[in-house]
């Protein structure tokens, strides 16, 4: 048995004011779960993404989340507010962000716990269009950084 208190966990760095790795913090072997806090603005992830080999389950506990799912060209808008949950397939292109003026709440359950090739898109100034990412930790060491793969353009900055 593990027990732990959410709030007694670091948060990691990223595109989410708050995000623990409760899954971690359990042993959890065969899913991750995680823990999120957006403050308005913000987003569970770098950029519209899918993992390739894992289902993603959200359970809003407070506030309203926007998830674009779809096809990037045209995505389809969804509106996902506390006490619902939403499901995405494997390989299921998505992106959830806190368009609202309310912080929001939110358990992320993913399953296997590795979730394989993850492609994020972003849209790239210097390229013009939305582009494959990476993300690395930025020279000064203090944030994160996305890149376009194709231009090392940096897209974006995640304190």
């Amino acid at each position: 048995m593990e027990k732990i208190r959410i709030d007694d966990l670091d948060s990691w760095q990223g595109p989410a004011s708050v995000k623990r790795p409760l899954g971690q913090a359990l042993g959890l072997m065969n899913a991750a779960l995680n823990y999120y806090e957006l403050a308005p603005g913000e987003s569970f992830a770098f950029g519209y993404h899918r993992h390739e080999d894992q289902e993603e389950v959200f359970y809003i506990l407070e506030g309203t989340v926007t998830f674009e799912t779809g096809d990037p060209e045209d995505p389809t808008t969804v509106a996902v507010k506390a006490g619902e949950l939403i499901r995405f397939e494997p390989g299921e292109w998505q992106q959830g962000r806190n368009d609202g003026d309310e912080r929001v709440r939110a358990l992320a359950l993913g399953a296997p716990a590795d979730s394989g090739e993850t492609t994020i898109l972003r849209p790239c100034p210097d390229c013009g269009d939305q582009t494959p990412q990476s993300v690395e930790r930025a020279d000064d060491a203090d944030a994160l950084v996305t890149r376009c793969v194709e231009c090392r353009a940096e897209t974006g900055r995640f304190d």
